[in-house]
């Protein structure tokens, strides 16, 4: 409580008060979904469902996804950057695991030859904003480095002070992906770096959101901008395998598109939603529409239900406890989905369950692929840790698909 004629005054200072909206933020620009014809109607729970319905949907998942690639590439890799912090015995197991985690989605970031000058990271999901600080440590000596740490929540612990690089800018930005416009940001406004996406564990829909916060917002605004129409795009080019590492490649990457990659650790695919879900088209064309994506992203939590084991241990570092509280959170959350158990006591095996649940991971990712594809991307999932590190262990990468020249006539 404040006195009355003290209220103005104290406004200009309350924490509880609206702040203003910062230039990149518009509403819901990332969002999805417009049309309320195609609005989800609300659905019943999976364990409502009778063994027959439960059957059918069984059915028309392993129908949808008959002919995916379904069994991943790994690519397991690991980068010099984080080599002294693996040997630090003061690191706990979990940071540990985090650290390996990071080191791998490095290592294939560098692969891809995204670990370079003249790039801005956007770190979706930041967290603490280790993930930006480890690729700032991978480009020690390198110039033109922009990052933006996107997370709409106030965040402790963060690693920030930790940059050395004078050169390197680092900025936040506290806003929901949903309604986050890159275009209007004015670092990535004033120098118009390519971009690169990049995130860690970034959680179901966020994951859709930031995609198209990069393939369709952006994009579409800095295409606005160009005087001339870009080369046609190749059928088949999403076919071919890419150089892995080609200087070259990469010039004409950058020259062709604003976004010049994209490196997601995905994550939860329970918590995705229709709405702002990128791969409605896919799903349309198999058949499938918001009441099968319902259910899929709540069956999806059978791929690691019940197989988590507590890494809630004491670590001797400030690194290890804050990031073991973020694995417990995750933890917390599959706990809690629902998961139809009493509709499947004596029908289907854990292992079975485990299977069904892998299916609907792959089959959601596909329609993110689908996505990319279509929008001039070669974009691929593989596994980028071991399942013992974290079983949450898919990359979704991309980068821009070769182009095919018009004919000269």
């Amino acid at each position: 409580t404040v006195y009355e004629d003290q209220l103005q005054k104290h406004l200009k200072k309350c924490n509880s008060r609206e702040k203003p909206k910062p230039v990149y933020f518009v509403q819901d620009i990332n969002a999805g979904l417009k049309d309320l014809a195609e609005m989800p109607e609300k659905q019943v729970s999976l364990s409502s469902l009778s063994i027959e319905e439960m059957g059918n949907l069984i059915i028309k998942l392993k129908k949808a996804s008959n002919g995916l690639e379904l069994h991943l590439k790994e690519q397991i890799l690991s980068h010099q950057a984080l080599q002294e912090a693996l040997k630090d015995p003061k690191n706990g197991e979990s940071a540990f695991k985090h650290l390996k985690q990071q080191a791998s989605i490095l290592g294939n970031m560098e692969k891809l030859g995204l670990l370079g000058p003249g790039r801005c990271f956007v770190e979706f999901g930041a967290g603490r904003g280790k993930l930006s600080h480890w690729v700032d440590v991978a480009l020690e000596n390198v110039e033109s480095v922009q990052f933006l740490l996107v997370e709409r929540a106030t965040t402790r612990f963060k690693v920030d002070g930790k940059h050395k690089r004078r050169d390197s800018i680092f900025e936040r930005l506290q806003v929901d992906i949903q309604h986050l416009c890159l275009n209007k940001v004015p670092t990535l406004e004033k120098k118009k770096l390519p971009v690169v996406g990049i995130g860690k564990h970034l959680c179901g829909a966020a994951t859709d959101l930031a995609l198209r916060c990069l393939v369709e917002s952006y994009i579409t605004c800095c295409d606005g901008e160009d005087e001339e129409p870009a080369p046609k795009r190749s059928r088949v080019a999403h076919t071919e395998e890419a150089p892995s590492n080609s200087a070259e490649n990469e010039r004409n990457t950058e020259d062709r598109k604003p976004v010049a990659g994209i490196v997601i650790a995905l994550c939860c695919h329970h918590k995705c939603d229709w709405t702002h879900y990128v791969g409605r088209e896919f799903f349309k064309s198999a058949g499938l529409g918001p009441v099968e994506f319902h259910y899929f992203q709540r069956m999806s939590s059978w791929a690691t239900c019940g197989m988590r084991e507590n890494t809630g241990k004491a670590s001797t570092s400030e690194e290890s406890e804050d990031q073991t509280n973020d694995t417990d959170e995750h933890e917390q959350t599959l706990s809690r989905t629902e998961s139809g158990s009493d509709t499947l006591r004596g029908i289907l095996t854990v292992e079975e369950r485990k299977e069904i649940g892998c299916l609907c991971k792959r089959l959601i990712d596909h329609g993110r692929i689908e996505y990319l594809r279509q929008h001039g991307y070669k974009a691929t999932l593989q596994y980028y840790t071991e399942s013992a590190v974290s079983l949450e262990n898919v990359l979704l990468t991309a980068v821009p698909s070769p182009l095919i020249p018009e004919p000269t006539i």
